[in-house]
């Protein structure tokens, strides 16, 4: 493992140097993101307009080798359009299946509450399963397949909120924030015009096996029993509706989230072992979304402060957490 674990750290830091070539800032957003591609899941980002969403997807998906989907979502998106159709080509005398946008490694679904819940409901087996079901017909999405989904917090004329079995497919719910004043100082300097697009002079520095090796080391990242005691004890404690005012806690797919997650954050800050801080970074991230929330007018608590009462209720383990 030690071995696996140093090639890992090795290739981690390729892709991050790689990508901070394009973006400017975000250590901690890029640091999840990546987390949640090793550890094989969905990543949901909330932000304003205009704060690099998309060059966040586009620069993963570059460094990484990676095709790259994008379907903006609007209220007249058919599900055929997400995951593609057969229609009848009158050359070759019969029908011929195009295939949609889902038929990629990484799939932006850009401002995906704007769609009506049935076009939405369409990446449900896709996000779950790694396939999509047409005219009867279940075909196989390539390998690997990750969705990042966005969303405006603003602006909510016009949206359709997601139901919670759609949240529940994302591995994290994130928001990347505005960039300090002096990241924005060199976001215009990088992006002024004068120098080719950082973009589209970007090198791939992982190839697809590479990264399959990454995923493969993430899942052998050591986890204290302890550990796994600890994360049982969050979830459970999200489940005291009646103590935190709130109408449903995390359900078992939460917990298996946490574990993948905490697996893979730990290898990409270069350790074969996770420890109680890398529980408690990702609690808010991996299970705040997944909570159900009364639905009254101005309610008065986020799912993130929920969180934050669980972590503080629930005692931390100490312990040597190497194997």
């Amino acid at each position: 493992m030690e071995r696996l674990e140093s090639r890992a750290e090795e290739k981690i830091m390729e892709i991050r140097q790689a990508a901070s070539s394009v973006i400017v800032g975000k250590e901690k957003t890029m640091n999840l993101l990546f987390s949640a591609i090793l550890a094989g899941g969905h990543v949901l980002l909330e932000d304003l307009p205009g704060t690099g969403k998309t060059l966040l997807a586009k620069t993963l998906a570059k460094t990484m080798d990676l095709e790259f989907g994008r379907i903006q979502f609007t209220p007249d998106l058919m599900p055929s359009d997400v995951t593609g159709i057969h229609y009848y080509n009158q050359k070759a005398g019969e029908f011929v299946f195009r295939k949609g946008p889902v038929f990629s490694n990484i799939l932006l679904a850009d401002e995906i509450n704007r769609a009506t819940p049935r076009t939405q409901s369409s990446l449900l087996e896709a996000m779950e399963e790694r396939q999509v079901t047409i005219d009867g017909e279940t075909m196989e999405l390539p390998e690997p397949f990750f969705v990042i989904a966005t969303e405006n917090p603003v602006e909510s004329a016009g949206t359709f909120p997601l139901p919670e079995a759609q949240l529940d497919r994302f591995l994290m719910k994130l928001e990347s924030g505005l960039p300090e004043k002096e990241e924005e100082r060199i976001i215009l300097e990088r992006f002024a015009g004068e120098r080719p697009d950082p973009l589209e002079n970007l090198a791939p520095v992982c190839g697809r096996e590479e990264l399959f090796s990454l995923q493969a080391a993430a899942r052998q990242v050591y986890v204290h029993p302890q550990l796994m005691d600890y994360m049982v004890e969050l979830v459970r404690a999200t489940r005291e509706t009646g103590k935190l005012e709130i109408t449903a806690g995390v359900s078992p797919r939460g917990s298996l989230a946490l574990l993948r997650s905490s697996r893979a954050y730990a290898l990409v800050h270069g350790r074969d072992y996770v420890t109680p801080e890398d529980v408690q970074e990702l609690a808010a991230p991996v299970l705040a979304h997944r909570l159900v929330m009364p639905r009254t007018y101005g309610g008065s608590r986020s799912p993130q402060e929920v969180i934050r009462q669980v972590l503080g209720q629930v005692s931390v383990p100490t312990e040597e957490w190497r194997r």
